[in-house]
């Protein structure tokens, strides 16, 4: 896969689950008719099931502006998604490319990411986009192949994913491209991993900045670059470059599992480095992203925290194993997060927050493939 013509593609037929419908080949004024009358009454539908009218046409209080990953909507079509995710009040999406949700391997992949462009515009949503999609790349190994990979060709397929991750960002308008590390192959030390690291994320970060859309990184459990001291370690080995280039992507799940500051502690750290937030309850030293209210974490502070840190950016829910229920925990999760939110401005707290410092994090993550993502 080449990512250096960008997202042209080639001539073919287009995937069927853009937020276009289907009909993507027609000239047809009574084909376009027939797309935007079944897009129209998908939407419909799905206020009907889920009873999604405008449930919060407000920003929440402390000017957060929440999203749903499509990680956690993979049962629907993008189109259906992101609808659901508009009548719900979010302010925008944190968009995996994956298989069923904008393709980033098929065909045509400018003309879709034009028209999932128009139609997060028709809805008044914003982007991140993502690319923790599991087997985008090889379908027999989960997250793979990384920017770590041994054989350099294989590293070099997921440099131009993220090069391509990067063009698809900049013609949707989104606010930065997500990714990571991987995990560290056998037989390979630190230092060459650090290397091989900092080499694949150059011509990634030359791209983002002729696009003018910032990298942000995620410290993953389970994976080589894990924490925030690691990100701090990669700016080093990267000559430190603007944070406006080279950001972190904190997800909030992760400070609990693993990092020694509470979550709302760990916010205020990355604050001048933050590009992108995750959101989702979690519990000490177990990688497993729960619903909120499942997990152990006090969100009140964290949204304050944010709220004060200047973050301009998306605050993304991120349940990348609920999709069997994704509509109704979109639902769920944008009523909590706006309770929460207004909790936070009025200055008090909620459950007490079960932190308890450092933990011994090889052992209690829940895989070496990365856990839960």
């Amino acid at each position: 896969m080449s990512g250096t013509s960008g997202i042209s593609g080639t001539n073919g037929a287009s995937g069927t689950n853009e937020a276009s419908g289907t009909n993507e080949a027609s000239g047809t004024n009574e084909a376009s008719g027939a797309s935007r009358t079944s897009r129209t009454s998908r939407t419909s539908r799905t206020r009907e099931i889920t009873g999604t009218t405008p449930r919060h046409p407000s920003p929440p209080p402390g000017g957060l502006r929440f999203g749903y990953g499509t990680n956690g909507l993979t049962d629907l079509r993008l189109d259906d998604a992101l609808g659901l995710l508009a009548d719900l009040g979010y302010a925008g999406v944190g968009l995996t490319l994956d298989h069923m949700h904008l393709d980033p391997l098929a065909p045509d992949l400018a003309a879709r990411t034009r028209k999932v462009a128009r139609r997060l515009d028709s809805l008044g949503l914003t982007a991140t986009v993502e690319t923790g999609a599991r087997y985008v790349l090889d379908p027999r190994r989960k997250h793979g192949p990384s920017l770590l990979d041994p054989d350099p060709e294989l590293r070099s397929d997921r440099v131009s994913l993220l090069i391509r991750a990067v063009q698809v960002a900049a013609d949707l308008g989104a606010h930065a491209v997500h990714c990571f590390s991987g995990t560290i192959p056998a037989d390979t030390s630190e230092d060459t991993a650090w290397r091989r690291l900092a080499d694949a994320l150059g011509p990634v970060l030359d791209a983002a900045s002729g696009a003018g859309v910032p990298l942000a990184v995620e410290p993953e459990p389970g994976h080589f670059l894990s924490s925030l001291a690691d990100f701090h370690r990669l700016r080093h080995e990267l000559d430190d470059p603007d944070p406006h280039l080279l950001g972190l992507t904190l997800d909030i799940g992760h400070c609990q599992c693993l990092e020694p500051l509470p979550p709302a502690d760990c916010v205020r750290a990355a604050a001048p480095w933050l590009r992108h937030v995750q959101i989702e309850d979690m519990r000490r030293g177990v990688h497993e992203h729960l619903p909120f209210g499942d997990g152990e974490i006090d969100f009140p502070p964290v949204l304050e925290a944010l709220a004060a840190s200047g973050y301009q950016g998306l605050t993304v829910v991120e349940l990348p194993r609920h999709s069997h229920a994704g509509p109704e925990l979109a639902t769920r999760s944008i009523d909590f997060l706006h309770r929460a939110a207004a909790t936070a401005t009025a200055g008090g707290g909620g459950r007490t927050q079960r932190h308890r410092g450092a933990h011994p994090v090889a052992a209690a993550v829940a895989s070496a493939e990365g856990g839960a993502s």
